[in-house]
This record gives structure tokens, C-alpha cells and sequence, in this order.
């Protein structure tokens, strides 16, 4: 493969504005810049039955992902909101809560079309008015999709509406291959390789085609967000990994030409009985990329965040509801 032309940024900040946890006592540590409990600048809300009547309007957890990505190169600094959570108001007001005006961001880019990905995008317009923005998505973004647990009826995954988008001032902008943001700075990485012999997707997942429910285990709109951070190497941003996070950072290592893994930050999907089993291999293959740092998010799973914290303790950083990453 002929790789392209990845244009380094000087700094990356990406703070977390949607994930499973919120844990207003973990402290800041290496690039990870918490909300600090007790600070006087916290929103408040009115709370009747403490003495005080008010107390902290801090942000909420919910079982979703979403990020503020901000890049900075030539003293010239671009934000791009990378998937937008489970509920139509828990990114908007989060952002509120955390101060970030998403009046700022310049394109929305969403790594698959689940909805627990999409649905804050509601709350998103509302804050920001018509958006008049480009989303960036795959072309099977928009299939129906269930869940097929066997011994029990399928339910089918709420599914994001195309006219709503449109009616709402989006740019939809649907591409298979990889793609540029930012005059080439920030790499989207459109469908993965899938390469690895234990990333194998997801087997009870099944989307509606041809008039049926057919098996559809790959997901294949899952991307990624990638960027080259000058003398320091990727930072790869995912959603929620379905494409497996090893195939994902190697295919970002081989559309780049840049071996040096930085960062990795975002949901890994890994939790539960049919992904377990490959949390050993996916450990050991991650620290033979040896990143700088990896902060496993959202669906990632408590087994395989604790593994991951085992396998690579100097790289590894839980993740929290408001942690922003310096990069």
C-alpha cells in the first residue's frame, strides 16, 4: 500500500465528553488534566436538601462515547467533535458543564451509526443552531441493525434518521476510503483492514439487507480518527473499536508510514463472554506497538481494562467523564 501524507500538528488535546465512567477523585497524571473536586469555578445547581443549597453540576456518565478533538498546528487551532453519546442531551449538556462552546467545532465525525455514537447530535444542534457542518460517515452508517442473543428475541438498534441530519444543516459526506480534515492534518480512516487472526467481530450482530435479517459480524462502518503528533508519533482515536483496536492501529500505521504509536484512546469493545477470550492476545499485541500512552474507554469492559492496566502500567490511564488528554 502506498501510504499518504499524514500533516503533523504540533499538539492534540481531546477531552472526553461522553463515556461509561465519571470519577471525580482521580487525580492528573501524565497528559490527563482532570476537573478538580471542590474547584469554585464548577457550575452549580440548587440542591434543597443540603445546607448549603446548592452543590456541584458536575458531569454525568452514560453508556456512550464522545470527544472534542483539538488540534493545533502554526498556532492555529481546529475542533472536530468525534462521535456524539447515547442520549439527545448528555453531550450537550456535559459540554456546558465542562465550558466548551461546541459553537467552536468545525466538523462532526462519527466512527459507526450506533446509536449510543449519534443520538447526543440532538442536543449538539441545539446548542449550536442550524450546524452547516460536514459529518463524516460510511456508506453503511445508515443500515438497520439487531442484536441476536441466542435463546432470545432479536431487538433491533434504534438507527439514525438521514433526513434529520440533513434537515438540521449537516454536510453528509460518506466515504468507504480514508479521508482528510484540516488541510490534511487530522486522517479519518474510513473501512479497516481486518488482519489479525483474533479481532473477528461481532457474531450476534446481524443488519437488515435484501428484505432480511442477515449475519453482519465486521461492522464495517467502524473508523477511526488518526493524527501525527511532530516528533512524537499517532494518536488514534476510536468509538468503539468493532473493527478490533489492534487492526485499527496497525491500518493507521500502514495508511500513515508511521510506526510510532503515541496514543490510543477510546472504546475497545471488549466487555463481556464473546469478547473475553481475546483480551490475552489483544494485550499482548498492543504492547508489542508500545505506546506512549492508552486510555481504554466506554465499551472496552472492566476485565479487559484491568488486563490492559496489567499488561502495560506505565502506558495505561483510566478514563473519566471530563478528562482532557494534552498530547
Amino acid at each position: 500500500m502506498t501510504t499518504i501524507p499524514l500533516q503533523p500538528v504540533d499538539s492534540v488535546s481531546v477531552t472526553c465528553l461522553v463515556d461509561n465512567v465519571s470519577d471525580m477523585l482521580l487525580q492528573p497524571e501524565g497528559p490527563a488534566q482532570r476537573p478538580a473536586m471542590g474547584d469554585p469555578a464548577t457550575p452549580r445547581v440548587p440542591a434543597a436538601y443540603l445546607e448549603s443549597g446548592e452543590t456541584a453540576d458536575a458531569p454525568l456518565a452514560e453508556h456512550g462515547f464522545s470527544a472534542l478533538v483539538s488540534l493545533t498546528t502554526d498556532g492555529s487551532t481546529h475542533n472536530v467533535l468525534f462521535d456524539a453519546g447515547l442520549t439527545p442531551d448528555g453531550l450537550s449538556e456535559n459540554a456546558r458543564r465542562l465550558e466548551i462552546p461546541l459553537k467552536d467545532v468545525e466538523a462532526v465525525v462519527l466512527s459507526h451509526g450506533h446509536f449510543d455514537h449519534t443520538t447526543g447530535l440532538d442536543g449538539f444542534v441545539r446548542a449550536v443552531g442550524r450546524a452547516n457542518l460536514p459529518v463524516i460517515i460510511h456508506p453503511e452508517f445508515w443500515s438497520r441493525r439487531r442484536i441476536a442473543i441466542p435463546g432470545r428475541e432479536p431487538f433491533e438498534l434504534p438507527s439514525t434518521s438521514k433526513p434529520a441530519l440533513a434537515g438540521a444543516g449537516f454536510e453528509v459526506i460518506e466515504n468507504k476510503q480514508p479521508s482528510f480534515l484540516m488541510d490534511g492534518a487530522l486522517l479519518i480512516t474510513g473501512e479497516v483492514d481486518r488482519e489479525t487472526a483474533f479481532e473477528q467481530g461481532f457474531p450476534i450482530h446481524q443488519a437488515y439487507r435484501d428484505g432480511d435479517w442477515q449475519p453482519d459480524p465486521l461492522i464495517l462502518d467502524d473508523q477511526a480518527a488518526v493524527l501525527h503528533v511532530r516528533d512524537k508519533g499517532l494518536v488514534v482515536i476510536t468509538g468503539c473499536g468493532h473493527s478490533g483496536i489492534v487492526n485499527i492501529v496497525r491500518y493507521a500505521q500502514k495508511l500513515t508510514g508511521v510506526s510510532e504509536v503515541y496514543a490510543v484512546i477510546g472504546g475497545f469493545h471488549l466487555g463481556g463472554p464473546l469478547f473475553e477470550p481475546i483480551i490475552g492476545a489483544t494485550c499482548e499485541a498492543l504492547a508489542e506497538l508500545s505506546p506512549e500512552w492508552v486510555v481504554p474507554a466506554h465499551c472496552t469492559g472492566w476485565r479487559a481494562t484491568h488486563a490492559l492496566a496489567a499488561a502495560l502500567p506505565d502506558a495505561f490511564i483510566q478514563n473519566s467523564v471530563g478528562t482532557r488528554y494534552e498530547l
